[in-house]
């Protein structure tokens, strides 16, 4: 079946090589209120809706502990909140300096809708946290057609509905012709409960969480086992295929007959 629509992540998939925006504001935002986080912390939850996000850091034992020890009581939904008001904006300031796009996006973009395939996108971020990504990204090039933000749809990631409500935007059904690529594995089970192909990317997303020049740098053994570990995990959570980067997606679908 040939494809009907390609619904794009954003941040480690066509923005922000090596998703590297949310790690930094959800580092200061967890600052604020006395708590550090490490990487890992961070990206364990990546993909999901932020609020979601924030709530998912605050529910790991360390930092369970970590608070209760700080604050001398378990975290509430008034402390998630906070968390997450505190960090919008912080969250809007990393996604724009971050909003670099991935070496192929705006092309593999434009050659998709040539071929009369819809361009939509999700996210995790609010759409406040969006306007300056997707204003940057529009003058390098890259305007999906549609922008289904956190907090637009019934609920977020792993749910189907942002890619639903995409979809029913774009007017692009069976769920069977649609593709969905992300870089994280929330994001490709959002895919599989939408009912649509999935592909992971795993160089520039979160997995590996290096930057271009830190990605580049690798070479030989070091590459291959990061590698391995990125696609390892994408694999393990459904991904039809799994991919370097945006960059390498026109080639995978066209030797697969799906474009």
């Amino acid at each position: 079946m040939k494809l009907s629509a390609v619904i794009f992540d954003w941040a480690g998939t066509m923005v922000d090589f090596g998703s590297i925006a949310p790690v930094i504001a959800m580092r200061k935002a967890f600052a604020q209120e006395g708590i550090g986080l490490t990487d890992s912390e961070i990206r364990s939850g990546m993909g999901l809706a932020k609020r979601d996000h924030v709530a998912a850091i605050l529910g790991t034992e360390r930092v369970t502990g970590a608070w209760s020890a700080r604050q001398g009581r378990d975290a509430v939904d008034a402390d998630v909140d906070r968390i997450f008001e505190t960090l919008a904006p912080l969250m809007a300031d990393a996604g724009a300096d971050r909003a670099t796009l991935i070496p192929g996006a705006a092309e593999t973009a434009r050659v998709l809708r040539g071929k009369g395939i819809r361009v939509g996108s999700t996210t995790g971020y609010t759409r406040a946290m969006m306007e300056p990504i997707l204003e940057r990204a529009a003058a390098q090039g890259y305007a999906p057609e549609v922008v289904v933000c956190a907090g637009e749809a019934t609920a977020g990631r792993p749910a189907p509905f942002m890619i639903w409500r995409a979809l029913e935007t774009l007017g692009c059904w069976p769920t069977a012709s649609v593709l969905k690529v992300d870089d994280a594995p929330v994001g490709i089970l959002e895919g599989r409960n939408a009912g649509c192909l999935t592909v992971g990317v795993a160089a520039s997303g979160n997995a590996l969480g290096l930057d271009a020049d830190s990605y580049a740098a690798l070479t030989g053994n070091a590459r291959t086992e990061a590698l391995t570990g990125a696609r390892h995990e994408l694999a393990s959570a459904g991904a039809d295929f799994v991919i370097d980067t945006v960059d390498d997606l026109l080639p995978l679908l066209e030797s697969n007959g799906l474009i």
